[in-house]
């Protein structure tokens, strides 16, 4: 049964997807603040009352100014996007952006005490409240203009009710692909990350010995896929998203015009990453004719399923992603795959490490429990 236009707006919260993006976006800031998460101790000889002091830095470094000023920007302008929708005025929208803006860069800054590789600044707190306020003004002029009921009027012709997790999704999905991943558009290789998190913890364990036996890593190089493999892969990694839009719209030719913007940001963000890890002149290194032909077998299958009813496109890319999910863990790490991840996690991206890492990892099991929690709702 369709929601009425009255049901709709009581349950705008429910809608926007500037909650779940608030959320992510806070989660990211503070892996970012407290990576890399080791070396915690208690500042030799240190009061409790002074960790709450922020010292003015003695350096001023142009890109951490840069990038402690944007970095809550898009935080502040979801915030306060989050409580227009939630009905406040602007006023109170923008105080309580900025509120949560601002405590939160001084509960990371405070944190950071604790960790020697971390220095914390008030410089670094004034500007992420700055950010904060920046993102929130932004978001209430945009309200003023009416850019957001535009915005949302064209939501609802694109998009059916209660789907605001999978905007989310789709609006994270081009991020996640940024980070290095071993096939292109292949996300969701954890299994390594865990089976190295899992063994550490089962250290010097008696009882769990045949576990910790099992978990050892082959010594024999993994198999690399085959292209058939490869192709699939990549087919099932524009596929899924495709999909996943279509559980959440209309059928009809305008999910057309999903597929091919997926297609767009799959093709972009590839092409970005390609170029951040090896260079401008090899941006396009990822384009052979094996990739090439899988995404357009990719768009041919989500142009026979723009009819497809919501509930079997949930379905279907819950196959999808499962099957992604399944041929990229037995994908192996290349030497240059490997040169680029050291490059993110030791080189400059270290700011940005966190973002698309965490977001490449995850992207495709949070789709799932997603379509899983929407086929339990119906």
């Amino acid at each position: 049964m369709r929601s009425s236009p009255a049901m709709a707006h009581a349950t705008g919260v429910s809608r926007s997807s500037a909650v779940p993006l608030a959320w992510a976006w806070a989660g990211l800031i503070v892996y970012a603040s407290l990576f890399p998460f080791d070396g915690w101790r208690w500042p030799p000889g240190a009061q409790a009352w002074q960790l709450l002091r922020l010292a003015w830095p003695r350096y001023f470094i142009p890109f951490d100014i840069a990038g402690n000023l944007l970095a809550y920007a898009p935080l502040g302008g979801l915030a306060a996007l989050a409580a227009l929708r939630h009905g406040r005025g602007p006023w109170l929208a923008l105080a309580g952006a900025v509120l949560l803006g601002s405590a939160m860069s001084y509960a990371m800054e405070v944190v950071q005490h604790l960790l020697p590789q971390r220095v914390p600044s008030l410089l670094d707190w004034v500007l992420n409240s700055a950010g904060t306020l920046l993102g929130a003004l932004l978001v209430l002029a945009g309200n003023a203009l009416g850019l957001l009921r535009r915005w949302q009027a064209a939501r609802d012709r694109w998009l059916d009710t209660g789907n605001a997790g999978a905007l989310a999704l789709l609006v994270l999905w081009p991020v996640a692909l940024l980070f290095p991943t071993p096939v292109p558009l292949g996300l969701g290789q954890v299994g390594e990350v865990l089976r190295d998190a899992l063994s550490a913890l089962l250290v010097d364990v008696p009882w769990a010995q045949p576990l910790a036996d099992w978990l050892v890593p082959p010594t024999d190089p993994v198999a690399p896929l085959s292209p058939q493999a490869e192709a699939l892969a990549v087919m099932l990694g524009l596929l899924s998203p495709c999909l996943l839009a279509f559980s959440a719209a209309r059928p009809g030719w305008r999910r057309l015009g999903l597929a091919l913007g997926a297609a767009a940001l799959a093709i972009g963000a590839t092409t970005l990453s390609t170029a951040l890890n090896f260079g401008p002149d090899h941006a396009l290194a990822w384009r052979t004719p094996g990739t090439l032909a899988a995404l357009g077998v990719a768009l041919l299958l989500a142009l026979a399923a723009l009819w497809l009813p919501p509930r079997l496109a949930g379905a279907l890319a819950l196959v999808a992603l499962t099957g992604g999910a399944v041929l990229v863990h037995g994908a192996p790490t290349d030497p240059y795959y490997a040169d680029s991840l050291q490059g993110w996690e030791q080189g400059r991206f270290v700011r940005f490490h966190g973002v698309a890492q965490w977001l490449g990892w995850l992207w495709p099991y949070a789709a799932m429990g997603w379509l899983l929690a929407r086929v339990g709702r119906r």
